[in-house]
């Protein structure tokens, strides 16, 4: 009888163990190359709650899918990453909950950041890193940036007169998520809103006088061949950066994922945000956002919410910076020493404030290759402005509602 006592008691004790540890322990999918950012911090976090963290390093790009297989069966994590445009279909198809805290916590953030992760009133992220488009220029050709397009504009015609092929500013606008940011300030726009905020995929923004008058400003570039031929297409990225890299460019526009690479070729470059443009507004940009959420299979939802606003406080975010080098869109850390006193995280940081967060509804998915490839026919004078504007903006309402209605 004692024995069986003994193996009865054994059993129980071995169940509650379990059921503690179940409850004690937080999956969390990091980025590749990214959980040294977040190592103190979990350290931290772990001795205050006394549980157990176990980081998983997973690509960014292929969270989300995973999580939508995985989730269900219970093998996937608890907190993990998502790009802000991604949001609106994994809100629909249920895959994240909202954040609590995050109601409360928001105006720690910069306002772009955390509507790219809002929908009807719920945040459904805690914004980790920006990342938005930024101009590099070469100080052994231009000692500081230059102001305005204009300006950028008049140093392009002087390089290509020389005929040495040299040239001022490259950008790769033949794209739309270049060229948004001449349009947007003219008064385009992906999506209108409706009457609670949200995203209204029925309006449509991007034929309207202020994308024509936008896209005009650039396209220019391309008339007066201050932009060579060879960066239209899928090789133009590549060839930018040969260019720039070789020293023949005073000055190109592309993303954070260009430093590595200019680091890399020991170029005396610089960084700045983008410039002025015609009517005085600074050129604006999409601005990428990435952000922690907290999976619907989460098996503590509470354990993960604080462990989210536990390593976001600012000494975390500003150690996760200079791990990292990833940008985070928390106020205090952007205006502390250690990003503005850094010209490339400074000027990430200011671009970030112009930028406009790329549209987080699914129906963002239709507007990329009718936009991309209206503008690829403008630049190359098969269409006109408006007439290839138009049209795509009718392509893109034509998809938008097919898309609806399989829904």
């Amino acid at each position: 009888m004692k024995k069986l006592a003994k193996f009865a008691l054994g059993v129980v004790a071995a169940i509650v163990s379990s059921q503690v540890c179940a409850t004690s322990i937080l999956h969390v999918w990091e980025d590749d190359n990214k959980s040294k950012g977040i190592t103190q911090a979990v350290i931290d976090f772990e001795k205050q709650y006394d549980c157990k963290v176990i980081i998983h390093e997973v690509p960014f790009v292929s969270q989300i899918d995973k999580l939508r297989l995985e989730g269900p069966s219970g093998m996937g994590p608890d907190v993990l990453m998502i790009p802000s445009d991604r949001v609106g279909a994994a809100v629909v198809q249920g895959l994240i909950s909202p954040i609590k805290f995050m109601q409360e916590e928001q105006d720690k953030f910069i306002r772009s950041a955390v509507s790219a992760f809002s929908r009807s009133g719920d945040i459904f992220a805690v914004p980790k890193v920006v990342e938005t488009l930024v101009m590099f220029y070469n100080k052994d050709i231009i000692k500081k940036p230059l102001d305005t397009l204009d300006e950028y504009y008049s140093l392009s015609e002087k390089k290509i007169s020389n005929k040495n092929g040299e040239y001022g500013l490259l950008a790769k606008w033949d794209t739309f998520y270049y060229a948004y940011g001449a349009m947007q300030p003219f008064g385009a726009y992906v999506f209108g809103t409706d009457s609670d905020g949200n995203l209204n995929a029925t309006d449509v923004g991007l034929s309207n006088d202020g994308a024509v008058k936008g896209l005009s400003i650039v396209k220019k570039f391309f008339d007066s061949g201050c932009l060579p031929k060879s960066i239209l297409g899928d090789n133009g990225i590549a060839n930018i950066d040969n260019m720039f890299i070789s020293g023949k460019v005073a000055a190109v526009i592309n993303g954070p994922w260009a430093l590595e690479p200019y680091k890399s070729a020991h170029i005396n470059y610089g960084v700045s945000p983008l410039p002025i443009l015609p009517n005085g507004k600074p050129m604006s940009s999409f601005l990428g956002v990435k952000g922690y959420v907290i999976s619907t299979w989460a098996k503590d939802h509470e354990l993960a919410e604080n462990f989210l606003q536990f390593i976001n406080q600012p000494k975390y975010a500003k150690e996760r910076f200079v791990m990292t080098q990833e940008i985070p869109p928390l106020k205090s850390v952007m205006a502390d020493p250690v990003i503005t006193n850094d010209e490339f995280a400074n000027a990430i940081a200011v671009q970030a404030s112009r930028a406009v967060p790329m549209p987080s509804i699914p129906e963002m998915s239709e507007v990329w290759v009718p936009i991309d490839g209206a503008l690829q026919s403008i630049i190359s004078n098969k269409i006109s402005i408006k007439d290839g504007l138009n049209s795509a903006t009718d392509h893109i309402n034509y998809q938008i509602e097919a898309f609806r209605s399989g829904m």
